[in-house]
């Protein structure tokens, strides 16, 4: 099993950065692929970016590639999402999510096993 705390949201301005982080405990963490999500008020959690377990491999949102990096630091058992470029319609809780196996797709959420309680991300224009 898997516990992860997100934190790092917080309020930016537009063309602001923030940089998220997500613990996890346990001593595997380094053979689970991690996703980032967000959910904003009334819309249903989409995909923002994962990070594979083997090789590292990133996929992203259209909506946030070139602006989001995704890494992951195996030694101290976290991910981060590095957010540049922050536009207003980021505004969302960001969840942190951990899965051993994909299961054919890193990009929908109910392939993931283990979430965060989410942080806030505020992106005022």
């Amino acid at each position: 099993q898997v516990q992860l705390v997100e934190s790092g949201g917080g309020l930016v301005q537009a063309g602001g950065s923030l940089r998220l982080s997500c613990a996890a405990s346990g001593r595997t963490f380094s053979s689970y692929h991690m996703g980032w999500f967000c959910q904003a008020p009334g819309k249903e959690r989409e995909f923002v970016a994962t990070i594979s377990s083997s090789s590292g491999s990133t996929y992203y949102a259209d909506s946030v590639k070139g602006r989001f990096t995704i890494s992951r630091d195996n030694a101290k058992n976290t991910v981060y999402l590095q957010m540049n470029s922050l536009k207003p319609e980021d505004t969302a809780v960001y969840y942190c999510a951990a899965t051993k196996s994909y299961g054919g797709s890193g990009r929908n959420y109910i392939n993931y096993d283990y979430w965060g309680q989410g942080t806030q991300v505020t992106v005022s224009s």
